[in-house]
């Protein structure tokens, strides 16, 4: 059997093995603590693809949309308003929410490129987290906005239609819902990449200059990638939010934004499987491999705490993925599929008759 017709095979098997890992674990192992947390870690990191990976827009307020899903789900599912709406409209409130947030951060970039766009990204990250935490003192309904350094507390659980409410000591609906949540954010972004949005992404991304001369509307283009990867990001919030049952603002820093962006570079800018595999990479790092170094460094001699550095570990992995596999460890040409070459412009006719695909260059 050759390579390319052992991947089905392969990914079946893979498939098999997530869907009933849950059973061969105890229901609150922190092993599916530590799963369920990737794979919103995951949902985020294809939510930030999308802008930074497709769009190439670059966006270092993330954190801000993240934020948003979380305080809608605090505020429509808990006691502190009193209001206790079921978990799919609360997701359904916190995706409109964050998309609308991303639609009006993306308003003040539309003349901006480079790195002016990543200073708005940034600053509406850090207004956000400041409401987040300041949110006590602005009041709302005869209540506050939010409840400040306080954070709020409890978050009601998931309760489907048809099923037991999910409980904080049986984690495996939890497991498997989130699991179901990363395949439909696959699913969307697959399909977003292979449409006719995803195409003038791609080509904002390679030349905003030469996609706007080929009629790629930029001001719509570039408010759709805000949009959805604002959308993906307020799914994560809300479902975090629920699951860990509390709201803080000390969650919602910019050091989470630079943790996102990191699990896209690693894996790969504008690559589906490199974003998954990012996310799971730097996530385990954070959470698996780092703790457990902690006495290695007191073991040698050296008296500081390992954990206090992780932002330091993290910064000097981007900077060997920099230097050592620049289009990170999934890039998109490596599952031989050129984003910037279509099949259908490859099948495009030319005006001597020829395919394009057919013609070589002459050039070097």
């Amino acid at each position: 059997m050759s390579a390319r017709a052992a991947r089905p095979a392969l990914a079946a098997a893979g498939l098999g093995v997530v869907l009933v890992l849950p059973l061969v674990l105890d229901e609150g192992s922190p092993t599916l603590d530590n799963l369920i947390v990737t794979a919103a870690y995951v949902m985020a990191a294809l939510g930030l693809n999308v802008v930074v990976g497709f769009a190439g827009l670059l966006d270092l307020g993330y954190v801000a949309f993240f934020a948003i899903g979380a305080h809608v789900t605090a505020s429509f599912a808990s006691p502190y308003w009193g209001i206790h709406l079921d978990f799919l409209v609360v997701l359904a409130l916190a995706t409109v929410a964050a998309t609308t947030a991303g639609v009006l951060i993306g308003i003040p970039t539309l003349r901006l490129r480079g790195a002016y766009v990543g200073i708005v990204t940034l600053a509406f990250g850090e207004v956000i987290g400041q409401v987040a935490y300041n949110g006590d003192e602005i009041g709302l309904f005869g209540g506050t906005l939010t409840a400040g350094p306080n954070g709020i507390t409890p978050i009601d659980g998931i309760d489907l239609p048809f099923l037991t409410p999910f409980g904080p000591l049986d984690l495996r609906p939890w497991y498997w819902f989130a699991l179901a949540l990363v395949a439909l954010v696959l699913l969307v972004s697959v399909r977003l990449r292979d449409s006719r949005m995803g195409r003038a992404w791609i080509a904002l991304r390679e030349d905003e200059e030469a996609a706007a001369g080929a009629g790629v509307p930029i001001a719509r283009t570039k408010l759709a990638a805000y949009g959805v990867g604002a959308a993906l990001g307020g799914v994560t919030g809300a479902f975090l939010a629920s699951y860990l049952r509390t709201v803080n603002p000390a969650q919602f820093t910019f050091s989470f934004s630079v943790f996102i962006l990191a699990m896209v570079v690693v894996g790969g800018l504008g690559s589906i499987p490199g974003a998954v595999l990012g996310a799971i990479a730097v996530a385990e790092l954070n959470s698996f491999v780092l703790p457990r170094l902690d006495g290695v460094p007191r073991a040698v001699g050296l008296d500081f705490d390992l954990s206090a550095v992780a932002s330091g570990v993290f910064g000097l992995m981007l900077m060997l993925v920099m230097l050592l596999r620049p289009e990170g460890l999934v890039p998109e040409r490596a599952r031989g599929r050129d984003p910037t070459w279509s099949a259908a412009r490859r099948r495009a006719p030319r005006s001597d008759g020829r395919r394009v695909a057919d013609v070589r260059p002459t050039g070097p």
